[in-house]
């Protein structure tokens, strides 16, 4: 019975279809039409029959090809193909093509993007259509509302040179022309431009799963989007241990290395194209580091320590000189303590070395004069306050301007 079931289910291949505009473009004005094919990667050269999806209904054509004729704006969409053929064991599907966005636009003005996101360092041309044979004499490009570039002339196309990061978003488009004593101003719909980065930063994963502990290893895998055109060139993979590369290159994404504790990261490098990404570090185990000496909690003493017990909850202290340098602030931690020497002292300090009981001399009270210990009553537990302060719309006469909209 189970291998009943298995011979009735749909099999799947690895293969995925590649769904590609032949003629026209992914933005169309109403009564345009459009042509789409579907090709299989099969370097078996099998033959194949095609399903057309639009978003998630099938269409009835079974060709290699869909064409639009004659679009209205209803056959606006996502559209998909998919490669079916027979076997002796059923139905193969290839897995579906990745989506083709159509616009039928039934308004003025169309801005032409490229359908597939363009790459940083990249050249973008984007058109401003206006339907019919308009002679335009001016045409302005905005991009999140905000105008970018302008020209005039009978030339629709921008060029957005050197793409980065920050010239992804949405993009619309204003053309003028006259047509008798008038002026004619329309807007197009917004258009979106997605920029992606052509080697991604990549994100280090460390995998030590119970089954790599008997072999005493652990998995690093380099995780990125690597989104150069076809045919892509090769990249090679790094793998480090507190900044020291753990092997050679390699094709590979991921390596096995030894489970000791560390800072690993991994670099991804495209030599033809001269790009390298580095990970942030991971770290795995218990990672050593430099121990941090804490600052002493500082206490105000007395400065007078011969004369009787003090019955004012307040201290006052004497005035001292200012030191040549800023204290250090008692929540930063230092290697080692510093002492800092006023410039002026009143009187000579003879204090012998400490002992490791005894805590840090404070640097506020480096003008009193140290005492035996034995002549020093108890110090009060009143903690010393921290000191942290040192001292447009462009449209004419014309009856047609506004956003682009249908056709009456």
């Amino acid at each position: 019975m189970d291998t009943v079931i298995s011979l009735l289910a749909p099999l799947l291949t690895s293969l995925r279809a590649v769904l590609e505009i032949v003629s026209g473009d992914s933005r169309i004005f109403s009564g345009e039409s459009v042509r789409l094919t579907c090709s299989i990667p099969d370097v078996h050269k099998s033959t194949w029959t095609y399903l057309w999806f639009r978003e998630s209904k099938q269409l009835p054509q079974s060709g290699k090809d869909l064409i639009l004729w004659n679009a209205k704006v209803q056959e606006s969409g996502k559209y998909y193909c998919q490669g079916v053929r027979d076997t002796l064991v059923g139905n193969m599907h290839t897995l579906q093509s990745l989506p083709l966005e159509i616009y039928v636009d039934g308004g003025w003005a169309i801005l032409q993007v490229p359908p597939h996101p363009s790459l940083v360092g990249e050249t973008l041309k984007v058109t401003c259509r206006v339907r019919g044979t308009s002679q335009l004499h001016e045409v302005i490009l905005y991009k999140d509302g905000v105008e970018v570039m302008r020209q005039n002339g009978l030339h629709p196309h921008f060029y957005l040179n050197n793409l980065t990061l920050e010239d992804q978003g949405i993009y619309s488009c204003r053309a003028s022309w006259d047509e008798g004593r008038r002026t004619h101003s329309v807007i197009s719909a917004d258009a979106s431009v997605q920029v992606l980065e052509v080697l991604s930063q990549p994100v280090l994963e460390i995998v030590a799963d119970n089954n790599l502990i008997p072999l005493k290893k652990m998995k690093l895998i380099c995780h990125l989007q690597y989104n150069a055109r076809a045919p892509a060139p090769a990249i090679n993979f790094y793998f480090y241990k507190n900044n020291n590369r753990l092997g050679t290159a390699t094709s590979e994404n991921h390596d096995l290395v030894q489970r000791t504790p560390g800072q690993y990261s991994c670099k991804a490098k495209v030599p033809e194209l001269g790009i390298s990404r580095w990970s942030e570090p991971e770290s795995f185990g218990q990672v050593t580091a430099p121990q941090m000496l804490m600052p002493h909690t500082l206490h105000t003493r007395d400065p007078w320590p011969l004369a009787p017990t003090i019955s004012s909850p307040v201290l006052s202290q004497p005035p001292a000189a200012e030191p040549t340098a800023a204290r250090p602030s008692p929540h930063r931690s230092t290697a080692t303590p510093t002492f800092i020497q006023p410039t002026e002292v009143s009187t000579q300090s003879t204090t012998p070395p400490l002992k490791p009981s005894q805590p840090a001399p404070s640097t506020l009270l480096s003008t009193v004069q140290s005492l035996t210990q034995t002549a020093i009553p108890p110090p009060l537990n009143i903690s010393e306050e921290s000191d942290m302060s040192g001292g447009s719309d462009m449209s004419g006469e014309s009856d047609m301007s506004g956003e682009s909209g249908d056709m009456p």
